[in-house]
């Protein structure tokens, strides 16, 4: 690996977004510049309405830019037809959610199979893989479930597993512990570090500290620009900047 320079996942430049409501117009990112290597584990920060989400829609092909260049794994995002970006997502990309969004009519095998579904994998086959992926998830036992018979935690691990079941390259996860208590956060980020472990890139969105600082890279937005990137030997200080929040967390605990 010496000398080998990382693949570059994510590359932006210049990324500005408006929102045009009747005569107002709302500016929410601000020329982001932005470069993800292939393999890191990134979360994104900041306060409501500093574009966070805005930006992950874009990043995930969910929402288009105005102005600017995006390149995702080499391929340039703009102006895609719904039927191209959603070819493009389902070769690549991996969603999770902070409401699960997993089908209430389904059990979680056939939630985890859906991907496939789409793909036009036949039942016998997805519903196999499904399974698999399930048992890595520790959540077999529980393929037949529904999704109202499982707790939080179990439904976020049904969200990852139907994540990968398309082996993406990349997932993007919108506070995936948001919705989680704090010792089934923990289970959950260390799940995506795992994950990570195995080469895919993660970027996830989320307001909380404790969890930022459990990613290999944490990049703060601040009313749709980059306020700062804070990295490797930086995220040291950073976490303890915020060491005492954590001792109180666990005093809790």
């Amino acid at each position: 690996m010496s000398g080998q320079k990382a693949k570059t996942m994510i590359s932006l430049k210049n990324i500005n977004k408006s929102y045009v409501t009747g005569s107002n117009s709302l500016h929410v990112l601000k020329g982001i510049d932005l470069e993800i290597e292939a393999g890191e584990f990134v979360s994104i920060m900041g306060s409501s309405g500093s574009g966070k989400s805005t930006l992950l829609n874009i990043l995930g092909i969910l929402d288009n830019y105005d102005e600017g260049e995006y390149y995702l794994n080499g391929t340039q995002v703009k102006n895609m037809t719904e039927k191209k970006a959603a070819k493009l997502r389902n070769e690549l990309v991996g969603f999770v959610f902070q409401s699960f969004n997993l089908i209430s009519f389904k059990n979680a095998m056939e939630n985890v199979a859906l991907p496939l579904y789409y793909q036009g994998v036949n039942r016998k086959k997805r519903n196999k893989i499904a399974l698999e992926y399930l048992d890595k998830m520790g959540l077999l036992e529980w393929a037949e479930h529904m999704p109202n018979e499982m707790s939080g935690g179990q439904k976020q691990r049904v969200a990852i597993a139907r994540s990968l079941i398309s082996k993406p390259k990349i997932i993007f996860a919108d506070e995936p512990t948001g919705a989680l208590d704090t010792s089934t956060s923990y289970e959950v980020m260390n799940i995506l570090k795992e994950i990570n472990a195995e080469g895919i890139t993660i970027i996830i969105v989320t307001h909380e500290h404790d969890i930022a600082a459990m990613t290999q890279k944490i990049i703060r937005l601040n009313d749709g620009v980059i306020a700062e990137i804070i990295k490797n030997g930086d995220l040291k200080d950073w976490k303890q900047q915020y060491a005492k929040e954590f001792e109180m967390t666990l005093v809790r605990e």
